[in-house]
């Protein structure tokens, strides 16, 4: 064998046992795939909501103490 087939064959075996893998995963239906990306994106905004609102509030009241 050439070097260049000894460097190949790892390569075919880890894409081999990858495909396999990937075979055996339970992929999620389009309606839960679409459930839960709305639950992530709301809950995104939540917590930015929240601390976007705690970032205004500590400002200003440091800013209060600074003009103090």
């Amino acid at each position: 064998m050439s070097s260049k087939q000894n460097k190949r064959m790892p390569q075919l075996v880890l894409f081999s046992g990858i495909q396999d893998e990937l075979k055996k995963v339970t992929w999620p239906t389009r309606q839960t795939t679409l459930y839960l990306t709305i639950v992530v994106i709301t809950l995104s905004l939540i917590v930015g909501l929240y601390v976007g609102i705690i970032d205004i509030l500590m400002a200003m009241f440091l800013q209060a103490i600074a003009n103090f």
